[in-house]
């Protein structure tokens, strides 16, 4: 059974609403990139880019022509990086509201 990586990242990316997210980590490295933008928590975007990287290099650790196991390594790489993006795109989202002018707590109460 041959699995190609765009199909296996297809696969991935559905991982906790990752296609919902795009917008949200596009804006947030646009936001990253200006003067006083968004301040992340770098290993969490280094090491996703990373792994982006890894995945659509041809250089792979394990080939993929190794039946499943040469695919679970990307698998794995996915698995380890979404949900730290997704988790650094949640804390943007929280400083985007808190950064806007018009932003204020009136009443709050704190849940367990």
């Amino acid at each position: 059974m041959k699995i190609s990586k765009i199909a296996l990242a297809k696969e991935a990316f559905k991982h906790k609403g990752f296609i919902s997210k795009i917008p949200v980590i596009y804006r947030m490295i646009k936001s990253i990139t200006a003067k006083n933008g968004y301040k992340p928590e770098m290993m969490n975007v280094i090491l996703p880019g990373l792994v982006f990287v890894y995945l659509i290099s041809p250089i792979d650790i394990i080939p993929d022509f190794i039946p499943l196991i040469g695919v679970l390594d990307d698998l794995a790489l996915l698995a380890f990086a979404i949900p730290m993006l997704i988790k650094e795109a949640e804390k943007f989202v929280a400083w985007e509201i808190s950064s806007r002018p018009d932003y204020k707590i009136e009443e709050a109460e704190v849940i367990k």
